[in-house]
């Protein structure tokens, strides 16, 4: 239990990071952004309300304590075309292994986010010609996580992160600490709270920042100082409930629960360091371990108006998307799944998400 009691305390510190959680005065001062996007196509089409109960891989971006769910091995790819049209996309592998029957949960996720090819122009040539340069983005996360009991289940997680434009590049590390607690027949009620991305600042450096300059006859090589910036540190704490309908009827192979569909309500409330608090709803209709339908609402203060007018974030407003899943001789933990997400992104186009599944 003393690793729990260090666990608790790093989560009751970053309450304590949070003091300027929502602070409209500090929008748009953090950066790696990269880590604020949600790549699994699972838990993407829930909103990200499902922070207490994401199970798996894709629980790396809400709450790591969710990689308990792992049986033995998970193998989750997942690909986003973020804003129809723009080019922008991100692929993502996320890998899970139980160590043991009583040991904990090893994982590891790989994100890249690439942005294709964009023209080089410069105050010569505004209309390009010089070429094209293609940005990268990179996070890889490693992470633990392991059950103190039949209710309680803790995780944490490092992350690397990796930035380059062209001749320029910035490096940095963040961690990542989540809880869940689960109570209740069939563990129907859930409780989550995760910590994520707190780090030391990032800073931008390379070639690119420099230029060479003539001054009377004289070349000289100009060496410009790019600005840290700090980690988008954000708290998630979030909540589950179960219903099971039909209760009557016989939910055969189903794990002896009390019916074949299952109805789940969550809700989740993100204070971000470095943006406006955000409110999560979602609602997830499953029947057996075949299929899942879920939806869910990104809500933030203005957050249905036009964006660049009090709306700051393209990524607030509905969600959807489903499941289909292949189980193994009928059991959950193990088989294939298909994931779909669509995210609504007003004005711009919307994000698609696909995932493929495979535990053993």
């Amino acid at each position: 239990m003393r690793n729990l009691n260090y666990l608790f305390a790093v989560l009751l510190a970053g309450l304590s990071i949070q003091t300027y959680a929502g602070n409209k005065e500090r929008i748009g001062q953090a950066g790696a952004n990269q880590l604020l996007i949600n790549p699994w196509a699972s838990t993407s089409g829930f909103g990200g309300a499902n922070s207490a109960f994401a199970e798996g891989t894709d629980a790396f971006n809400l709450n790591i304590a969710g990689l308990t769910a792992i049986n033995k091995t998970e193998l989750y790819y997942s690909n986003v075309m973020l804003f129809s049209g723009s080019d922008i996309t991100i692929n993502s592998l996320g890998f899970g292994q139980r160590l043991g029957e009583s040991g904990g949960v090893l994982g590891v996720s790989v994100n890249a986010m690439g942005f294709g090819d964009i023209e080089i122009t410069t105050t010569d040539n505004p209309d390009g010609g010089q070429g094209t340069f293609s940005p990268q983005f990179l996070n890889i996360a490693v992470a633990y996580a392991r059950n103190f009991s039949n209710s309680i289940h803790a995780g944490g997680a490092i992350r690397i992160i990796s930035e380059s434009i062209n001749n320029v590049g910035a490096q940095g590390v963040a961690l990542d600490a989540g809880i869940r607690y689960q109570t209740g027949d069939h563990d129907r009620m859930k409780f989550g709270i995760a910590l994520r991305n707190v780090g030391p600042k990032m800073r931008y450096s390379g070639d690119g920042l420099s230029q060479t300059v003539i001054l009377q006859e004289a070349e000289f090589t100009l060496n410009q100082r790019a600005e840290s910036f700090e980690m988008p540190a954000l708290l998630n704490i979030g909540a589950s409930y179960d219903f099971y309908l039909l209760p009557e009827a016989p939910a055969e192979g189903s794990e002896n629960l009390p019916s074949d569909y299952r109805l789940t309500l969550a809700g989740t409330f993100t204070s971000n360091s470095f943006s406006q608090d955000q409110f999560r709803g979602g609602i997830e209709l499953g029947f057996r371990n075949y299929i899942a339908i879920r939806a869910g609402l990104v809500y933030e203060a203005n957050g249905f108006g036009v964006l660049g007018e009090g709306r700051v974030n393209a990524n607030s407003g509905p969600t959807m998307g489903l499941t289909a899943n292949l189980p193994f001789n009928g059991k959950k933990e193990s088989g294939i799944s298909m994931d779909y997400s669509y995210r609504f992104a007003n004005p711009l186009g919307g994000t698609h998400s696909f995932g493929l599944r495979l535990r053993i």
